[in-house]
């Protein structure tokens, strides 16, 4: 396990990726499945960093887990923020036109699409959400 803890700040969203792609690519981790873990940091770290401690700063924590049989990795987002279950939220309906939809809720609809596994608990005063991806070929 690898674990990174930094200021929930969107500046600090590309050190995070790079944090994270720096394990992937020891495991040689398909570009595709890399690409979609970038996108899911990029959507869930940025939902951290814009509404956990709003209007302050505050610390969260990502870990990389590797599983074999298969071969997965699970990213784990923790923070000590405000409460929030993005997975409570209703889906939204991707049929309707952009100017009928909604605002919010599709990057966690994407998340949950391009992610073998996704799941959010609060425990102990923390936000902790974990994405899991197989990292097949």
């Amino acid at each position: 396990m690898k674990e990174l803890t930094i200021d929930a700040t969107i500046e600090n969203i590309g050190k995070v990726t790079a944090f994270v792609d720096e394990q992937l690519e020891q495991l040689n981790c398909p570009l595709k499945a890399q690409m979609q873990i970038d996108i899911a940091i990029d959507e869930l770290f940025g939902n951290i960093a814009h509404y956990a401690y709003n209007p302050e700063t505050g610390p969260a924590t990502v870990r990389v887990d590797v599983l074999q049989e298969p071969l997965s990795v699970v990213v784990t987002f923790i923070d000590n923020g405000i409460a929030y279950d993005p997975l409570a939220r209703e889906d939204p309906n991707v049929a309707l036109t952009a100017q009928e939809r909604e605002i919010g809720g599709l990057g966690i609809y994407i998340v949950k699409k391009s992610m073998d596994e996704i799941s959010y608990e609060y425990k102990d005063g923390q936000n902790i959400l974990r994405i899991k991806k197989e990292l097949l070929d």
